[in-house]
This record gives structure tokens, C-alpha cells and sequence, in this order.
């Protein structure tokens, strides 16, 4: 009797044994489906910025999306307020001061693919790089249908994208936020941070948009960086690019209507003053006016590495030439880029000459409705100038 007991017993054992097993089997299977799904799909997993010490450094095997990374917003710098004379400072400056060590701002929208992926970004031989603002929505639309119409010329792809933060707040804010993603879905070409589009914010603007060249079309040859009310005549442009010696977008190149030793405005009812307590030497590096200028691919790469050790100063174009300056490298002047306008000497002439402006690469400054008519005369082939 108690031999039959215990053969029961050990049965029953080595059934609790058979199911532990299998139940153990079947675990192992599902572990070992799931890996498999996993890395089935890895390159469909779009990472968070947050996720990774270094963005730039993922493999391009991960495919682009049009998802906005999220960055957390940057706090003001209180203790600014400690600096000498800080409250006699007008209210934009101290503004300015408490939001300067902020280089990361959210993306709220995106164009990844501009230059179609980082591999085939060197097929972009002229990036059009435009300062707007966002309730500039006619400026845009005038250029998009002319200088800064994306195309292919002798040989070389124009592209184009506008660069912006936020304006305004409340229902304000949300109507042209609304409009400006109507643009970026019909265009493409809109490239926004939430910030404050401010004259002191231009050199953040310039800053975040160099971080998203590096990453998203860091071979381009060359880029026109430029404000919304420049005529540019990009067909102009992309003929003198292609002259230089080598046409090479691994050298140098930084050329525009040269400053050289302009002194730095004290007088604090200008827009263009800065305090002792943001600079304290009284002259500016040689710089290229911020209505518009051309850079190598080169040169825009050098300068987003060297401003990370720059602190951000309110005048953007000379912020430009500071970098230059730290890196060893020297702007230059272009004849044909007039950012003060024509300034022409003979009676009756103004910036409406398009004889004038057939031969240059930018003027300074056009509303839209006589940019667009500048561009249509230029281009006429029947135009008719003299000699002189």
C-alpha cells in the first residue's frame, strides 16, 4: 500500500515537472517572438532627442519623419539682475541678459528632408537661408514666386526655407502659428522655434538654425543668408558661386557689404545699443552686413562649432563676424552686394532700376509689391539699358 502511495506521488511530480516545463518553453518562445518583432521594426523607431547625449551621432540608417523632437524650455538666468547698473538697463536688455545662455528652444516646425537627408545634401548648391517674421506672410509669398523660387540653374539646385520664431500671445499667437503650418504644409520651406522673434533674438535664430544645418543638410555648397525685403538676384549668385577657383564648398567663403571697425552704440535710446555690461570693448570685428550674405558650406560648419563658445551677443551680423574672427577666418567685401541700398549718385535714380540691378547680387532694401516688380523687369528679355 505505501509502495502504491508513493508511485502516485511520483507521478504526480512528474506531471507538475512536464507542466513547469512546457509553461517554461512557452515563455522562452514569446521572448525570443517579441526580440525577433523587435528588431524587425528598429528602423521604424523614431528616437527622442532627449534620449541621446549627442543627436548627431545616430546612424542614418533611421529614417526621417516629420515628428518635432521636444526640448524643455530654458529659464531665465535671475541672477543676472546682480550686475552693475543692471537696473538702469532698458527693458529689452535686461531681457536679453536674463535668456542669453539659452541655445535650445522646442521645434515647432520641422523640415528634415529639405536637402533631401543628410547623404544627399551635397546636391544642394545654393541654400536659401531667409530671416522672417511671422506675420510677413506677403513677403514670403512674393519671394517664393521669384529670387527665392526653388529651381535648377546651369547645373545647380536652388533650395529654399525660412527661418522664424513666435510673435504675440494668446489667440494671436495661435492664428499665426495656424497660418504659418498652412505655409509649411503647402510650401515645405518653414522652419519655426518657440521663442520670441525679436530684434535681440535674431542671433538665437541664426544659432538654432546652423545646430539644424549640421544636422539635417550639413554638405550643402553654399548658403545666401538674408533678410525677408532683399532683392537677391540668385540667378546672379549662383553664376559668381560657380566662378570661384575650384567651386569648392570645403574652403572659405564669407563675403558681403563689409563693415570694418564700426563702433559700438552706447546711446541707449538706439536699436542698436549694447551696454558695457554685454561688451565691453567699444569696436565690432569686421563683419558682413545681416541683409544679406554668402557663405560656404564650409564656413557656416566652422562657425556653429566656434559660437558654441561664444557667448550670444543682439546684433546678429556682428555676432557672425566675432565667430569669424575667433576661428581665425576673415569676411570679405563683394561689390555687388549693396545692403544700404543703391545709393545712386545720378538725379532721378532710385532702387527701382532694373538696369541697375541686373548685374548686381543683392540690394537692400524692397516691399513686396516692388519686389515683385523689380524681378519681372530684370528678367525681361526685352529690357533695354544703356552702356553707361
Amino acid at each position: 500500500m505505501a509502495s502504491s502511495n508513493a508511485r502516485i506521488a511520483t507521478v504526480r511530480i512528474l506531471q507538475r515537472g512536464y507542466v513547469a516545463a512546457v509553461f517554461l518553453t512557452g515563455a522562452i518562445f514569446m521572448v525570443f517572438y517579441f526580440s525577433v518583432q523587435y528588431s524587425a521594426d528598429i528602423t521604424d523607431y523614431t528616437p527622442q532627442i532627449n534620449e541621446f547625449e549627442n543627436y548627431n551621432q545616430l546612424k542614418l540608417g533611421i529614417r526621417y519623419t516629420t515628428q518635432v523632437f521636444s526640448e524643455p524650455k530654458c529659464k531665465a538666468n535671475m541672477s543676472v539682475a546682480d550686475m552693475k547698473d543692471f537696473s538702469s538697463l532698458p527693458d529689452v536688455i535686461k531681457n536679453f541678459l536674463y535668456y542669453r545662455h539659452c541655445r535650445h528652444f522646442p521645434t515647432l516646425l520641422d523640415q528634415p528632408d529639405k536637402c533631401g537627408g543628410v547623404n544627399r545634401s551635397k546636391d544642394v548648391f545654393l541654400l536659401l537661408v531667409i530671416k522672417s517674421s511671422p506675420l510677413n506672410y506677403e513677403r514670403r509669398e512674393v519671394l517664393r514666386k521669384t529670387w527665392a523660387k526653388e529651381r535648377f540653374h546651369k547645373g545647380a539646385w536652388i533650395r529654399r526655407i525660412f527661418i522664424l520664431g513666435t510673435m504675440g500671445s494668446g489667440e494671436q499667437m495661435e492664428k499665426t502659428n495656424k497660418l504659418l503650418k498652412a505655409e509649411h504644409d503647402e510650401f515645405n520651406d518653414i522652419l519655426q522655434w518657440d521663442f520670441s522673434d525679436t530684434f535681440h533674438n535674431l542671433t538665437l535664430k541664426q544659432i538654432l538654425f546652423l545646430q539644424w544645418m549640421e544636422k539635417n543638410c550639413p554638405n550643402a555648397h553654399f548658403l545666401f543668408n538674408g533678410d525677408d525685403d532683399v532683392f537677391a538676384n540668385t540667378n546672379n549668385i549662383v553664376e559668381y558661386l560657380q566662378s570661384l577657383p575650384d567651386n569648392d564648398e570645403s574652403k572659405h567663403l564669407f563675403t558681403g557689404y563689409l563693415f570694418q571697425n564700426e563702433k559700438v552704440v552706447r546711446w541707449a535710446g538706439s536699436k542698436y545699443f549694447i551696454p558695457v555690461q554685454i561688451q565691453e570693448s567699444n569696436t565690432y570685428e569686421p563683419y558682413c552686413g545681416g541683409g544679406g550674405y554668402l557663405l560656404s558650406g564650409y564656413t557656416a560648419r566652422v562657425i556653429n562649432r566656434i559660437s558654441q563658445s561664444i557667448a550670444i551677443h543682439p546684433i546678429d551680423d556682428a555676432y557672425m563676424g566675432m565667430c569669424l574672427s575667433k576661428a581665425g577666418l576673415s569676411p570679405s567685401s563683394h561689390v555687388g552686394v549693396k545692403t544700404l541700398g543703391l545709393n545712386m549718385l545720378c538725379k532721378g535714380t532710385d532702387n527701382l532700376e532694373p538696369c541697375y540691378l541686373r548685374d548686381l547680387l543683392l540690394v537692400h532694401r524692397y516691399l513686396p509689391a516692388d519686389m515683385y516688380l523689380m524681378w519681372k523687369q530684370v528678367h525681361d528679355p526685352n529690357l533695354k539699358c544703356s552702356k553707361n
